[in-house]
C-alpha cells in the first residue's frame, strides 16, 4: 500500500527555504509535499482572537507531518496525548518584548502594569513571564491576549495600539529595523510535535536535510534572511529589508531530555497556565519520540 507523502510547512525560520532551495530533502530521499500557508492567506490563519494561540492550533489539529511551537505548549500537548514530541533536536528563538522608540519605557521595571501583546499559551506568554518575574512580581505583568497571534501583535505595535509586543525571528528583526526598542530579551525553546504516525525513516531524513541547511545558514546567513520574505504576508514587503537581519532560529542538534520535559512541565503547573488536570499525564516516556539510531 501506498504511503502518504511527508507534508513539509514552514514555520517562520529560514531552514526549510535553505533546505528546499538546495534540494537537500529530494537528496534524502524523502517523498514531500512543500507547503506555505503564510502569503497564500495573508497570515489570517495565525490570526485567531483572544485567548487563542500555539496549543489551541494542537487542539484544532495541523496538517504537516511535524509541526512546531514553543516546548512549554509541545510537552503539554504531547502530555496530554495530541501528539508526541520529537525529542532528538530543539531550536532556540530570537525573542524579545519591544516598544516604540518615543515610549517612556526604558527598562523592565517600567513595564509594571504595562499591557504587554503576547499569543495565549504560546511562546511568547511564558517566556515573558520568565524574563520579567526577575524585575517584577506576578500582579504586575500585566499580559494581553486580545490581539492574537505574531502579526496581528506586529501590526499593533506598529500602529502604536499595543504599548509593548512581545515578537520573535522574523517580526523581532522588523521591529528592530524600524527603530523600535527591545526592552528585555525573552529567546526560547521550541521543539517538534509529530502527529500521526509518520515513518521513523521519513523523520531522519527531514533533520538531517533541516542540518545541512543548518549548516549552510550559519556560515553564510547572508545569502538565505531573503527567504524571510516567504515568512511575511506581502503587505509587509515594502517595508522589509532582510540583508540588515539576523539568521533567526537555530536548530539544536541535542535531546530534549525527561529532565528538561519535567522542570518545564512544573513551571508551567507553578505558574497556573493551565487549569487544573489539563497537564495531561507528565510521563515522558509516553509523550516523546525518539528516533535517532
Amino acid at each position: 500500500m501506498a504511503t502518504a507523502p511527508f507534508i513539509i510547512e514552514p514555520h517562520f525560520r529560514l531552514q526549510e527555504w535553505v533546505a528546499e532551495e538546495k534540494g537537500y530533502f529530494r537528496d534524502a530521499g524523502l517523498d514531500y509535499v512543500f507547503q506555505e500557508l503564510i502569503q497564500s492567506s495573508d497570515g489570517k490563519h495565525h490570526d485567531r482572537g483572544d485567548k487563542v494561540g500555539a496549543f489551541q492550533s494542537f487542539e484544532r489539529g495541523r496538517e504537516a507531518a511535524v509541526s512546531c511551537a514553543c516546548h512549554w505548549t509541545v510537552g503539554v500537548a504531547a502530555s496530554q496525548g495530541k501528539g508526541r514530541l520529537y525529542a532528538d533536536v530543539y531550536s532556540i528563538a530570537p525573542s524579545g518584548v519591544f516598544v516604540a522608540a518615543d515610549s517612556p519605557v526604558r527598562r523592565p521595571e517600567d513595564l509594571a502594569g504595562v499591557p504587554i501583546s503576547v499569543g495565549y499559551q504560546s511562546g511568547s506568554h511564558y517566556s515573558t513571564i520568565q524574563a520579567l518575574e526577575q524585575y517584577l512580581p506576578a500582579e504586575q505583568i500585566n499580559l494581553s491576549f486580545a490581539e492574537g497571534m505574531l502579526f496581528a501583535r506586529l501590526d499593533n505595535l506598529l500602529n502604536g495600539t499595543s504599548p509593548a509586543s512581545a515578537l520573535f525571528n522574523g517580526p523581532y528583526y522588523l521591529a528592530e529595523q524600524l527603530g523600535f526598542r527591545k526592552i528585555i530579551d525573552t529567546t526560547f525553546m521550541i521543539a517538534t510535535m509529530v502527529t500521526g504516525e509518520p515513518d521513523t525513516d521519513d523523520l531522519r531524513r527531514f533533520f538531517a536535510a533541516l542540518r545541512q541547511a543548518q549548516r549552510d545558514i550559519d556560515l553564510r546567513p547572508d545569502r538565505y534572511t531573503k527567504y524571510y520574505r516567504n515568512e511575511f504576508p506581502v503587505r509587509y514587503h515594502a517595508m522589509m529589508d532582510p540583508r540588515s537581519w539576523g539568521p533567526g532560529e537555530r536548530l539544536v542538534f541535542e535531546r530534549y531530555s525527561k529532565k528538561v520535559y519535567e522542570e518545564t512541565l512544573g513551571w508551567i503547573a507553578q505558574h497556573g497556565i493551565f487549569t487544573d488536570g489539563a497537564m495531561g499525564s507528565g510521563n515522558y516516556e509516553d509523550a516523546v519520540l525518539i528516533a535517532a539510531r
